[in-house]
């Protein structure tokens, strides 16, 4: 860090440092809740715009400037590492991510390709270029974690019931890990490209792995998300892990190898940071269905986040989960405007 130049309020949280301001920043901020998002978006297929330098920096950039958030996060997709390591996968339109041929033994794991770092190209170029735009505002780069992206791919399309995959959980262990430790590489080498571009801070999503017992998790998962948090470890920058309806998940999430936590919307974040045993810092965790209600309802419902998150070392303000489509932008600006408002440690 610079001498003199204050570090910004994002990174400061995420240290457990006072903070001049409350940081906060939406997951899915950039997306279809906004029209300029859907102007941008028109004629282009979702990977299309991930892999364009210019449409997804545009994109990364939309919310920092309607909203006055406190980081952009990189517009991509959790299966663009799939994408361009070769791995056959669309996302289709009301269906979400499908695979091509999906990947369920031993011989579809050793035909796995090798991600070639100059494929990743189009991140490096499009990361640089939110960099640049930003003005200083950090910028979260992103991947799936492994555990969700086999899930991709072992499903071959979204299912919550994760058939195939428990399956080749239960049956084949050996085939389950050596797909997951290629997940895991492929994870890491999209990460590094992201801070190599100058991302200063990673989160790693497991959007699926809540429906794991910790036992599961623990013998099954832990070890490979623990592997993409060793591989980053040298970067530097904060580490962010997060998955959904993870409540009895979080120390397990924590014991990986994360510097912070990000909690859903199923555990009070007072109640997040004693399991956690109060050493780490917290983002999160405002329900996102609350977006809809009447105003004096959100506004209670933040102030409470905002009361819960202070028992932790540091607090960014976040949702539980992503943005909803449906959700009207000046709610989010309106959101942002009183969360800066509510008075800090450092302030008070």
């Amino acid at each position: 860090m610079t001498a003199g130049v204050p570090v910004a309020p994002l990174l400061a949280a995420y240290a457990g440092a006072p903070v001049s301001r409350r940081p906060v920043w939406f997951m899915r901020q950039a997306g279809r809740s906004l029209p300029e998002y859907r102007a941008l978006r028109e004629g282009t297929t979702m990977l299309g715009a991930c892999l364009d330098p210019e449409l997804a920096a545009e994109i990364t950039c939309q919310p920092v400037r309607r909203h006055d958030v406190d980081a952009a996060i990189f517009f991509s997709d959790i299966v663009v590492p799939l994408r361009l390591a070769g791995v056959g996968v669309e996302i289709v339109a009301g269906v979400g991510p499908v695979v091509e041929r999906p990947v369920r033994t031993a011989a579809h794991v050793d035909a796995l390709p090798v991600l070639d770092p100059a494929a990743l190209a189009p991140v490096r170029d499009g990361v640089a270029l939110a960099v640049s735009r930003l003005g200083g505002v950090p910028l979260i780069g992103f991947a799936g974690a492994p555990f969700t992206l086999a899930s991709y791919l072992v499903e071959g399309r979204p299912n919550r019931v994760l058939p195939a995959t428990r399956a080749l959980m239960a049956k084949d262990p050996a085939t389950w890990h050596r797909l997951l430790a290629w997940v895991a590489d492929l994870t890491a080498t999209f990460l590094r490209a992201q801070v190599g571009a100058g991302a200063v801070s990673l989160q790693l999503f497991d959007s699926w792995v809540g429906r794991l017992s910790p036992a599961e998790y623990r013998e099954a998962v832990q070890p490979h998300s623990a592997a993409v948090f060793a591989a980053i470890a040298d970067l530097g920058v904060p580490r962010v892990h997060f998955g959904t309806a993870t409540r009895d998940l979080l120390p397990d999430l924590l014991d990986a190898g994360a510097d912070v936590i990000g909690v859903a919307a199923d555990i009070g974040l007072d109640e997040a940071s004693t399991l956690l045993g109060g050493r780490v810092p917290l983002q999160g965790n405002l329900d996102p269905d609350l977006l809809s209600q009447p105003w004096p309802v959100l506004e209670a419902a933040a102030r409470d986040v905002v009361r819960r998150g202070s028992a932790a070392p540091g607090h960014v303000f976040n949702l539980g989960h992503g943005v909803p489509p449906t959700t009207d932008p000046d709610v989010l600006t309106r959101l942002v405007e009183l969360v800066h408002s509510i008075p800090t440690e450092q302030e008070s």
